[in-house]
């Protein structure tokens, strides 16, 4: 509690305990209070970025921006998060992972309540930052609470209940943005965090003991700064590279001094992890390959899945016509699925060989983003729904078996950088790809708008058939003379062109995706199998 002294709150905490036995922590059920607690701010986290993807669309018409610049909704959020996942370790381990893990809470509601109240478009996307600086608190150092709390042998299942928090959030998040967008307004999406977030501050404070493993070293700043330099760079780069005013494109002074900044950056980072004493990032948990093959593979995973993730709520409701709450409900069964699948991947993780489900499920996602590169202006229910199906089974399987091998050969002390970098990592792949796929779309859009325009003749009898039929609708319509009904039934031709492209434009980023993902299923032939529990922990603390 803050404006309490340590002696004071150690004492509230005795009185806490002696009424409720289950919170001293030699108690069976300690340890799962826990996870539950931790469970409700991964919730949260995960429940804002569910619904803001369906928001989108209502975002566009409202602050009357493009796909090139609502995808910044997205990027800022990811872009301070990745940012803000590897100084979350270092600040965990100095204040304490219960009070960081509360601080993160607390600035990602405030930042929550401060996005519904933006009225423009700036102040919206400065707000999201706050929210993902308190996203790159709680996520990471939620995970390093439940490793610590955890025996090894019952890690697996227990971040397979963990990943139950972000299922149902997947699934309630859409629906229920889109209801509230139907029955109110966009503010309500960011509004409903609010209680949601006192709720998990109140529960984390009482529920949780204090972890403060490493105190004393000090913080990278130089890291720090040129992390945070190089990666807003390349991001504003690969975003803006195709944007309505960046007029000299790729090759404009903007674009080159963005690249040079992110090279500049990244490269000073690089070399100051090496020869500082306390880095930002251990660059030794490398040294563990199955944590550097998982990373690699949590890579890919982020630019195919967070980079085409954003376009499917965009094009069921701007090229389908469909309400945000029924695109809400298309998502329901993804959520459903995966919190079904992630605890027995989990348990399957402990006893066998967890690379399988791994490998199982990264298939599964590569299918599911084959399946959608053939959406149309026509697409009925069972071409969207299987797709999803395929997703939410594949994320079930694979993100719980990933992350227990990927931590299976670290030991406690450095669980909180292991698992801050294990976020980051995913989080720069889907900033990557929500920038990079931006691009991408918006490229191939002009490019199909002007393949559709050439086979638009003028002349042919059947170009002339159909705006003679559009010209008597329109004149029943909204009447007016002919040579006015004439001009919007070609403009009505010119629409669906455009819309058409837009498609295909889409049709275009999920087979990029596809790829992407099969790709990634390849370093999972290189994985070893995870050792027994507390084997590579002992081993890699040996060997440092």
């Amino acid at each position: 509690m803050p404006g309490y002294s340590a002696s004071d709150q150690s004492h509230f905490r005795k009185r806490l305990v002696e009424g409720f036995p289950v919170l001293d922590p030699s108690h069976d059920i300690y340890r799962w209070l826990v996870l539950a607690s931790v469970m409700i701010g991964t919730f949260m986290a995960v429940l804002d970025a569910t619904i803001v993807n369906v928001a989108l669309p209502k975002l566009m018409t409202t602050f009357g921006v493009s796909v090139d610049q609502i995808e910044w909704v997205l990027n800022a959020y990811l872009l301070i998060f990745a940012v803000m996942l590897p100084s979350s370790g270092w600040v965990a381990d100095h204040w304490g992972y219960k009070k960081v893990f509360v601080i993160g809470l607390v600035l990602f509601t405030l930042g929550s309540f401060l996005c519904s109240m933006a009225h423009d478009f700036d102040m919206l996307i400065t707000f999201r930052v706050l929210q993902g600086a308190g996203a790159g608190f709680v996520l990471p150092v939620g995970m390093a609470i439940i490793t610590w709390e955890f025996p090894p042998e019952k890690r697996g299942i227990a971040l397979g209940f963990w990943s139950v928090a972000a299922s149902a959030s997947v699934s309630l998040g859409p629906v229920l943005g889109g209801y509230l967008i139907d029955r109110y307004d966009w503010h309500v999406v960011f509004d409903v965090n609010v209680p949601v977030g006192i709720l998990g501050i109140f529960v984390a404070w009482i529920i949780q003991r204090e972890h403060r493993p490493a105190p004393g070293k000090s913080f990278d700043i130089v890291g720090f700064v040129s992390l945070s330099a190089g990666l807003t760079a390349l991001l504003l780069a690969l975003a803006d590279g195709n944007t309505a005013w960046n007029t000299g494109g790729w090759t404009s002074r903007f674009i080159l001094v963005s690249f040079l900044i992110a090279f500049v950056g990244l490269g000073v980072f690089f070399a100051t992890e090496l020869i500082v004493e306390h880095p930002l990032i251990d660059l030794s948990l490398f040294r563990s390959f199955n944590f550097s093959m998982s990373n690699l593979i949590r890579a890919f995973f982020g630019v195919g899945m967070f980079g085409a993730n954003f376009l499917l709520p965009i094009y069921l409701q701007n090229s389908l016509g469909y309400t945000p709450y029924q695109a809400g409900l298309v998502f329901l069964p993804v959520g459903i699925l995966l919190g079904v699948t992630a605890p027995f991947a989990g348990m399957f993780t402990d006893r066998y060989d967890g690379r399988i489900p791994v490998a199982l499920g990264l298939g599964l996602m590569a299918l599911s983003m084959y399946k959608f590169s053939f959406l149309s202006l026509s697409s009925e229910s069972a071409q969207i729904m299987f797709p999803l199906y395929l997703r939410g089974i594949g994320i079930g399987l694979l993100m719980s078996p990933l992350t227990t091998i990927a931590i299976s050969e670290i030991p406690n002390s450095k669980m909180a950088q292991a698992s801050g970098l294990l976020n980051v990592i995913r989080q720069i792949g889907g900033s990557l790809g929500v920038a990079l796929f931006g691009t991408i779309l918006t490229r191939r859009e002009i490019f199909h708008a002007a393949m559709y325009g050439q086979q638009i003749r003028q002349v042919s009898g059947t170009y002339q058939h159909t705006v003679q039929g559009l010209k008597h609708f329109a004149m029943l319509s909204v009447g007016g003379t002919l040579g006015t009904a004439a001009a919007r039934a070609k403009a009505l031709v010119a629409m669906d062109a455009q819309q058409q492209a837009f498609v295909s434009a889409v049709d275009d980023v999920f087979r990029l995706a596809f790829l992407v993902l099969l790709v990634s299923v390849v370093p999972v032939v290189f994985l070893r199998r995870h050792n027994r529990p507390g084997e590579g922990s002992r081993a890699l603390d040996e060997s440092t």
